[in-house]
């Protein structure tokens, strides 16, 4: 809220870029201090990407529906759901390319140094379920040689050059999200209401029921690159083969963020359900498989579980964030609600990372036990929502404006400027922030 959610966007993407810049001098001075710092923004940056993405669909409807002599009617309720989809999918579409990029390094540059498996494999006794930990047994010692300095700085240089490249289409093709006017307000409700607000909107029955997918959606995304890859691609593949299988599991996630568009026809909560059965169809399949080590004739069954993953976590990632955005459509809320939505998951994947020594059939038990919970605790939240059940929302204090000095004013305003004014806004709000009349009421109002 102080920098704006573009800025926000953009300074979190520089800090990703200092983070690479600190592999050209790998040293624990320099690989510690930017990795606390991209632990620090990496919830601020997914809150701002949310809730930008969830605007300009709004904005976007705003643009191609109401035209100047229009601006004082009411929207229809419901009206920007189609664009939030359309612009979640489009987003989620490319996001997941990320998981095949990412692998390019390894495949172009790295897959050329490694050992084969018959030599990082050779001590591994067990595989899947009836494995312990990370991948036990694995010989550490993985590279044949070490890489040309030379060949890693051009590696380096690749990766600046993408961290670079994603700061200046932020810059310069992103507008703002909100008026001069608008920014101003959100940050002057004070420091202690905003570090306060995203928690207090727990209050509200519906995140409440949300919280559970929320932290199944941080395990599954870290569980398939790290538990999954591991203990069952790389144990029975071999490490030269880890990258293949994450950019089938890419690929396939970025194809099936499309089927989300289905959403346009189909009531919303059959796609999160459909994406939760095939992950809950492959954790008991999980459970119950004990791959050989070694043993290459498992490359397809591997591959396909990489894909099938895929498309739940497409159809999970993409489902929760227009839930949200249909939920939640004041913008004065957007920010905070989608803070607490990465907050959970950042938490769970903090909690993986954690339980990365227990039994492989503890990990699937757990994720099990919360898949279930998440979709029992959705399926209540939906049931309620149709029943129209009231929803407590915190109060937004209204915005503190100094009583001197120059102040922005809406535009085409004729408003003289002063804080006496601040009641006759909510009359003069723009067509996609009026609400309609069963729109939930927040803490106070009657």
């Amino acid at each position: 809220r102080f920098f704006g959610t573009k800025w926000a966007m953009f300074l979190a993407v520089g800090i990703y870029a200092l983070f690479v810049s600190s592999n050209y001098w790998e040293r624990y001075y320099t690989l510690v201090p930017s990795a606390v710092a991209i632990g620090m923004v990496i919830v601020p940056l997914w809150a701002s990407m949310g809730t930008y993405i969830t605007r300009m669909a709004q904005k976007y409807y705003e643009y191609v529906n109401y035209k100047e002599e229009q601006e004082r009617q009411r929207a229809p309720r419901d009206a920007c759901n189609a664009y939030i989809i359309v612009f979640q999918t489009i987003f989620y579409s490319f996001f997941h390319l990320s998981f095949v990029c990412a692998q390019m390094p390894m495949v172009f540059f790295l897959n050329n140094y490694l050992y084969q498996l018959n030599h990082t494999l050779f001590a591994v006794k067990h595989c899947g379920t009836l494995s312990h930990g990370t991948l036990p047994g694995f010989n550490k010692t993985v590279l044949q040689s070490l890489p040309r300095s030379v060949n890693l700085i051009i590696v380096e240089s690749v990766l600046m050059a993408a961290a670079f490249l994603a700061m200046l289409v932020v810059l310069v093709l992103c507008g703002a999200a909100y008026r001069p006017m608008e920014e101003i307000d959100m940050r002057s409700i004070g420091w202690g209401n905003i570090f306060q607000l995203p928690f207090k909107h727990m209050r509200d029955y519906r995140l409440r029921h949300l919280f559970p997918l929320f932290i199944y959606s941080g395990f599954e995304v870290l569980f398939v690159c790290t538990g999954f890859s591991l203990n069952y691609g790389v144990c029975s593949l071999g490490l030269e083969r880890l990258a293949y299988l994450l950019m089938a599991y890419g690929f396939s996630a970025s194809a099936c963020s499309s089927l989300a568009l289905c959403m346009l026809r189909l009531r919303r909560h059959i796609l999160l359900l459909v994406g939760a059965f095939i992950h809950a169809v492959l954790l008991v399949m999980l459970f119950c498989w004990a791959p050989e080590p070694r043993y290459l004739p498992h490359a397809p069954l591997l591959y396909s579980i990489a894909a099938f993953w895929g498309t739940g976590s497409a159809l999970n990632k993409t489902g929760i964030s227009i839930l949200l955005g249909m939920l939640y459509k004041k913008k004065e809320r957007q920010d905070f609600i989608f803070t607490i939505y990465h907050w959970w998951q950042a938490l769970a994947i903090f909690t993986v990372y954690l339980w990365s020594g227990l039994p492989m059939k503890a990990k699937l038990s757990i994720m099990l036990l919360t898949l279930v919970v998440a979709v029992g605790t959705y399926l209540w939240m939906e049931r309620k929502v149709a029943r129209n059940v009231e929803v407590r929302l915190p109060r937004i204090p209204r915005p503190r404006h100094k009583t001197r000095g120059y102040r922005y004013l809406e535009d085409s305003s004729d408003e003289t400027g002063s804080d006496g004014d601040g009641d006759k806004e909510d009359n003069d709000r723009h067509p996609t922030e009026a609400t309609s009349e069963d729109e939930p009421k927040e803490d106070g109002e009657q």
